[in-house]
């Protein structure tokens, strides 16, 4: 007598088709070894009806199924019968239970006292703590004993984002990476993107790299901020010193940005940079008090854009503004962009994932950079939802100002 494989059921709503959502989910079954029968099919008849299917899963084994399942469940799929959510105490401060629900960066909802509830501050990789019928979205680090924390994906929604039904470069090239695609036609699309999110009272961050100065687009990007499009800026050590080495020497990395020649003893520069602010005190400081007068961080300063320098080991100073610890760094990363509709990841690989895993899946990304590997990597560590522009961001910022330009 031949035993049946385990199975169960699971329902996917939303536009399924032209997201391809359903698609994804098929494809991760036959890649998991499982299978699959569709029981009930129906397609919304219009662009704002939404579709519905029900599909039973199969697999060889429960433990393969549970994983199967569990894989789906990040795509949007849930069980037919609604059940509460699971929930544990913590342990210990920053240990949550065995089992605990790992969260995905999509919108995501659970079932607390027969409701669904929606969970606060979504990004990738935390844990869910439920209070007072509240759900949060919380870092290991921030766990409390006796947090009651999500475990399994029991009473769990997953909201996938869906393609945009309008016209968009962030609907036809989601996901995108390529260095063969029309650069002029791309930038003056992202010019348009980031013209209606601030008409309609958005706001946009800028990650941005040191290689941003090192090109000489430092005029381009302090435009930016100065003519109110840049809301809050992330950026490492390195951005901020060369920005002010180029406003004091107008040199980046002891090299004349006029004509790139590197000048003689340029080298120490960026180090006389930093000692000038260090005699201030902070950036700010030294705007006030008239050392810098032009640049991305004067700007900043200038026109209350606040910002966040993230330190790290290789760093020289650092700037007495630099954040160097690294927890301090990402809860303060967090803060700026809680309230960002868009952000534009420029020439820094590093930064571009950090912030890209505290981002929800519905922030429009842009990441530019000149190697493509570096967009490749920020969307294989989750922040899928990143368009990518392979391009010079010397070539990339000045095109897009010109773009701005005729918006306005």
């Amino acid at each position: 007598m031949n035993t049946p494989s385990p199975s169960t059921d699971i329902e996917l709503k939303g536009h399924l088709i032209d997201s391809l959502i359903l698609p994804k989910v098929l494809s991760t079954i036959m890649d998991m070894d499982g299978d699959f029968d569709i029981i009930e099919f129906r397609v919304g008849r219009r662009k704002s009806d939404i579709s519905y299917a029900k599909l039973r899963v199969y697999a060889s084994t429960e433990e393969q199924l549970l994983a199967l399942v569990r894989e789906l469940h990040s795509l949007g799929a849930t069980a037919p019968e609604v059940e509460e959510v699971v929930l544990k105490q913590a342990p210990a401060d920053r240990v949550a239970p065995r089992g605990f629900y790992s969260t995905t960066n999509h919108p995501t909802q659970v079932r607390v006292n027969g409701e669904w509830v929606d969970v606060e501050d979504i990004s990738m990789d935390r844990v869910v703590v439920v209070h007072d019928g509240r759900a949060m979205c919380v870092p290991l680090c921030d766990v409390k004993k006796g947090d009651m924390v999500v475990v399994g994906e029991q009473g769990v929604r997953v909201i996938p984002p869906e393609r945009p039904r309008h016209r968009s470069i962030f609907g036809f090239m989601g996901g995108a990476v390529s260095s063969e695609r029309p650069t002029t036609t791309l930038i003056r699309q992202i010019a348009e993107e980031i013209v209606d999110v601030k008409r309609s009272g958005g706001r946009i961050a800028v990650v941005g790299g040191p290689a941003i100065v090192h090109t000489g687009a430092a005029p381009q990007l302090a435009w930016l901020i100065r003519n109110g499009y840049v809301d809050a800026l992330l950026a490492g050590n390195a951005l901020a010193v060369h920005d002010i080495e180029c406003a004091l020497y107008g040199t980046s990395l002891g090299m004349d940005i006029k004509t790139s020649a590197p000048l003689s003893h340029g080298h120490r520069n960026h180090l006389y940079a930093i000692n000038e602010v260090m005699a201030y005190g902070s950036i700010r400081a030294a705007v006030e008090g008239g050392l810098i007068t032009r640049g991305i961080m004067y700007e900043c300063i200038k026109n209350d854009v606040p910002y966040v320098l993230a330190g790290s080991i290789r760093d020289d100073g650092p700037l007495p503004d630099v954040i160097t610890d690294s927890v301090e760094a990402k809860r303060a990363t967090e803060a700026l962009v809680e309230q960002c509709d868009m952000v534009l990841m420029l020439a820094t690989m590093l930064h571009s994932i950090a912030v890209g895993n505290v981002l929800p899946s519905y922030v429009k990304t842009v990441c530019v950079d000149v190697n493509p590997s570096t967009v490749t990597k920020l969307m294989d560590r989750g922040t899928a939802q990143a368009i990518g522009l392979v391009s010079d961001v010397g070539v990339f910022l000045p095109m897009l100002v010109k773009f701005l330009e005729q918006l306005d």
